[in-house]
């Protein structure tokens, strides 16, 4: 406790003596006559991401990228394989150079959009960039976010390229969705890279107590908007309300479920760091939000999560947003087994492309998909594919993981590139959707083509690879990373039946353990360095 004292006697210190130096460049504070009303959060000494020193690092080209990137062989699927390295070549053209007086400290890849960065992009978009680690250092795009942390712990949802946020911070459009923590940790369990997670958990545990302080009702659950959410025009404020701006005085479902995820993972960080009083809240925030959901969200007549007006009754608007609940221990088993049960639903949301944003049984939902009111965005549907794998529900993940990516395909021959979203009635980009998308549009590709048809995942702080075969064809991929210096080539061979087992061979520079899973079967093998068949 004596330590403890001192150590955050020593941050409140630090951060009296920085004062205005606290306050990120590009700030409104170094341009208005504004008052100082910061609430110094002492985690925000710890950022080393504010104080750091700019790196520019210039990418190679595709052709140097392609000898190093994993590389995915599918026995008579070359179009798929085409798509895959489309996919890269766009994105790497995307890799972007911090502007000197930015205040950005790292070359970053940007979300293919207006020329500003975005959280919620940015935080799925190092999803898929992860396997490009050994050819750029993709990971570092975040920090650009930590470098902009304002001394209270805020993070602006948008920053233009010059450095300045786009939002007050107490604007109701300004942040969100909480995701960055979910990235990094994806990030550490493909390469247990600890030297990382020291250096984010600060900012991330910081930015975690500003949404709570300054994004809940007096009950402790959440509240957001349109763009806060990144779900702009969906069909969720009660008449009277801007549907994009306003928070609706509502309890947003979406933002609650986000924090409780954040909060699973903050724990496991702070866990494995020992930084035991930064987390000691984190438990409580998740019994007492899921305890509330549970309680005041859910609707036992529909089966369904929705988000709770002012005046305590729920919503009616079925939307993807109740997915993230996949996400988290929120339900107890049963409601979890009827709340998927909507995703196989072809009045809901089981339409020609799966999965739509918006219900189809809803009368605003839009067969050219118009956004987020019918839209089958990428994002969301990695949350749930992943969500569902998480889950146990590996066969409705595969179904859906199928018909995205077929969908995907599909645009992708017509078109010759990638959407931001597409239609949910037809393979066809969404309604003025924006092109070469990549962007969030990575994640077919690249990180569904890999983790759910390949089924390859790996959790380097288990030291375990799985390969969860559902193809009869044969397969494989070379040079996937693992760990700090680890690189392993997978092969599948071709098979009669999904019921034979599969003849698994892998090549390792690092021991291991491999997890070969086919139905509701499954092999373990313990592997030293070298190559075996499973």
């Amino acid at each position: 406790m004596r330590r403890i004292f001192f150590s955050l006697m020593a941050s409140l210190a630090t951060l009296t003596a920085m004062g205005q130096n606290l306050i990120p460049s590009g700030s409104p504070l170094y341009k208005l006559p504004y008052k100082n009303t910061y609430v110094m959060q002492t985690l925000v000494a710890e950022n080393a991401f504010r104080t750091a020193k700019q790196v520019k690092t210039k990418p190679g080209t595709f052709e140097q990228a392609r000898k190093v990137l994993p590389a995915p062989y599918w026995e008579g699927h070359r179009k798929e394989i085409d798509m895959y390295w489309k996919a890269w070549q766009i994105g790497i053209k995307n890799i972007c150079q911090p502007l000197d007086d930015s205040g950005f400290i790292t070359s970053y890849i940007a979300p293919a959009y207006n020329g500003n960065i975005f959280m919620w992009d940015d935080a799925f978009i190092t999803m898929f960039c992860r396997y490009g680690r050994n050819f750029f250092p993709f990971q570092n795009t975040l920090d650009n976010f930590y470098a902009k942390q304002h001394p209270d712990g805020f993070i602006c949802r948008e920053i233009r390229g010059d450095g300045s946020d786009c939002f007050g911070r107490y604007d109701p459009t300004s942040t969100g969705p909480n995701l960055l923590p979910w990235s990094e940790w994806l990030y550490y369990t493909q390469f247990g890279d600890d030297a990382r997670l020291n250096k984010v958990f600060p900012v991330l545990a910081a930015y975690y107590k500003w949404l709570k302080l300054n994004r809940t009702w007096r009950n402790g659950t959440y509240w957001s908007s349109g763009w806060g959410t990144g779900m702009d025009n969906m069909p969720r404020v009660p008449e009277g309300y801007n549907t994009i701006y306003s928070n609706g005085h509502m309890i947003w479902l979406d933002a609650c479920l986000q924090q409780i995820m954040t909060a699973k993972i903050l724990l496991k960080m702070g866990f494995y760091l020992e930084r035991w009083q930064e987390i000691e809240e984190f438990e409580d925030d998740i019994k007492n939000l899921t305890a509330y959901i549970n309680r005041n969200m859910w609707s036992e007549k529909d089966s369904f999560l929705y988000d709770r007006f002012a005046d305590d009754s729920l919503s009616d608007t079925q939307g993807i947003y109740a997915y993230w609940a996949l996400h988290t221990d929120v339900l107890p088993k049963e409601r979890l087994d009827r709340l998927v049960r909507h995703l196989g639903d072809t009045t809901k949301f089981n339409r020609p492309h799966r999965v739509p944003s918006l219900s189809y049984c809803h009368p605003k939902y839009k067969a050219n998909g118009r956004y987020w009111v019918g839209g089958v965005w990428p994002s969301t549907n990695y949350m749930v594919i992943s969500g569902l794998v998480n889950k146990g529900y590996r066969q409705l993940a595969w179904d859906i993981t199928m018909n995205h990516y077929d969908n995907v395909l599909k645009v992708f021959e017509k078109t010759g590139t990638f959407w931001e979203y597409y239609a949910p009635e037809s393979a066809a980009p969404g309604f003025m959707a924006r092109k070469d998308f990549v962007g969030w549009t990575g994640l077919p590709p690249i990180a569904e083509l890999i983790e759910y048809i390949f089924g390859i995942r790996a959790d380097v702080a288990e030291n375990k690879l799985t390969v969860d075969v559902n193809l009869t064809d044969a397969y494989g991929l070379s040079r996937y990373p693992y760990g700090q210096d680890g690189l392993i080539d997978i092969k599948v061979a071709k098979r009669a039946s999904k019921n034979e087992k599969p003849k698994v061979t892998v090549k390792t520079n690092v021991p291991l353990e491999v997890t070969v899973m086919w139905g509701d079967q499954k092999v373990v093998k313990h592997m030293k360095a070298g190559s075996e068949t499973i």
